[in-house]
């Protein structure tokens, strides 16, 4: 269902399709791993036999590179779909459980069952993915969705509709279309989970929301996810993996490393590498990195001007732009950007950045690196780039992050096997794989009595009583 709607007919329409989805979740709750896995499929299909639709939506929208659609957003979900065909009938039997001796005769097993009617919110930075696949898990555990895609990736958001429009009935899946006055009208409804990504500021409003019908919430948040780099790291290698995770997608992507923590010993030749790479990806024929096909844009010029305040305050307060530097407000093209001498009052090393600028900053031990770190909010990712067994160790035992990678970034969102997610203000909740179809499920606790009673404990409690309820305290 591709439905634009007014603010006068906003609540009537939502709440007619709000209905007829609560009206059919039982149905939905029924269906087996084969129906589930066929309503998958179907995404699949169509996906894959309309990628070059999808391909120039992203263009449209942000001039997004084919390569990075294959990558960031196909690939992610076409792995999930996978991983989800091959286990779901596994995920779906229900676990048997270990019963404590105490409750002798008694079976105890677990069930996931749907939460229900499920929102399900994306950001506009991968506005496919981050749809797409909470959408497949959200089918994989039998529940129904209302969809709302970013109104600031248009085109994909039209694709989008089209699909889900082509594919589902509404009483099943149903994607709405606008901006954050829909956004409100649909959390105004109760909801039985929300799957929200975007900012932690929006993450905050989300779930004051969902809180009003005590609805469940995953938050896909961000932060200012770091990138360690000790003296013993490999600096070449360090330098592309950082390079490609802070430029992907104009450096749009919430798992980006944020900033760079250096050792101070190595920082020169690592920067020096750093250039030659940046030069390599985007500019080996040198016409300049804004003629480059593999490089995206900022999404809107809003979104340039805010990153671009971010960068005159940085300078103004003595930051150093030593490399790029370039801007373009006609087309919110922001050069690739190294920026040194940052300190830690700036705002761009207070706020998220989401685009495509580098603050580099120096530590001479790990413990330096560690208290700017801890310092802030606990990062959605951190990374650590190291050859040292014991410095590696030493960072993980006392730092907090959604997740971390160790000698390259931004690979945990492609991991079906690992979940995904942030820590408090990074994110509540995980995702991907069993972890997304856990988390989009009620864990019903079942026991069953196979023989035996309990009736020995009920009142009267005489002191025969009171000895075997002492006795299955203390033994048992």
């Amino acid at each position: 269902m591709h439905t634009t709607l007014t603010e006068t007919d906003l609540n009537s329409d939502l709440k007619a399709v709000f209905t007829k989805q609560r009206q059919f979740a039982p149905l939905m709750a029924l269906t087996t791993a084969s129906q589930r896995i066929e309503r998958i499929r179907r995404i699949q299909t169509w996906m894959l036999s309309h990628q070059s639709d999808l391909e120039k939506a992203m263009f449209d929208d942000f001039r997004k590179p084919t390569a990075e659609v294959g990558l960031g957003e196909l690939m992610a979900v076409n792995a999930e779909i996978k991983h989800i065909i091959k286990n779901l009938k596994r995920w779906m039997r229900p676990q048997k459980l270990p019963t404590p001796l105490s409750m002798v005769g008694m079976r105890s097993s677990i069930r996931h069952e749907p939460k229900g009617n499920v929102l399900i919110f994306s950001a506009w930075n991968y506005p496919f993915a981050l749809i797409m696949k909470p959408l497949v898990s959200a089918i994989a555990a039998g529940n129904v969705c209302v969809v709302k895609p970013s109104e600031m990736a248009p085109n994909t958001a039209r694709f989008m509709s089209r699909m889900i429009g082509e594919l589902f009935p509404i009483e099943e899946v149903a994607i709405f279309e606008g901006d954050a006055v829909l956004s409100q009208a649909l959390l105004e409804l109760p909801f039985n989970h929300v799957f929200f990504t975007g900012s932690p500021a929006v993450g905050k409003l989300v779930m004051a929301a969902a809180a009003k019908h005590l609805t469940s919430v995953t938050l896909e948040l961000g932060g200012k996810s770091p990138s360690i780099v000790d003296e013993t790291a490999n600096l070449k290698t360090a330098a592309e993996q950082i390079a490609w995770g802070k430029y992907l997608n104009n450096g749009q992507t919430c798992i980006a490393p944020d900033y760079v923590l250096i050792h101070q010993s190595v920082k020169e030749p690592f920067l020096a590498e750093f250039r030659r790479v940046v030069t390599r990806m985007y500019n080996a024929d040198g016409q300049g990195v804004e003629a480059s096909d593999s490089y995206a844009r900022i999404v809107n010029n809003r979104h340039f001007e805010r990153v671009r305040s971010l960068l005159d305050n940085a300078v103004e307060q003595g930051a150093r732009i030593t490399m790029g530097g370039t801007l373009n407000d006609s087309q919110n093209f922001i050069e690739p950007t190294v920026l040194e001498g940052v300190t830690d009052g700036m705002r761009i090393m207070q706020e998220e950045i989401f685009g495509p600028v580098l603050p580099v900053v120096t530590f001479s031990t790990p413990d330096e690196a560690l208290a700017l770190i801890n310092g802030k909010e606990k990062p959605l990712a951190l990374y650590i780039h190291s050859r040292n067994r014991q410095n590696i160790d030493y960072i993980l035992a006392r730092t907090s992050a959604g997740d971390t990678i160790i000698n390259d970034v931004m690979l945990q969102f492609g991991n079906v096997e690992l979940p995904f997610g942030g820590v408090n203000n990074s994110g509540i909740g995980k995702s991907n794989g069993f972890f997304s179809f856990q988390e989009l499920s009620n864990q019903r606790g079942v026991m069953e009595r196979s023989f035996g009673t309990m009736k020995f404990l009920y009142p009267p409690y005489t002191d025969r009583v009171k000895q075997l309820i002492n006795f299955v305290i203390k033994r048992l």
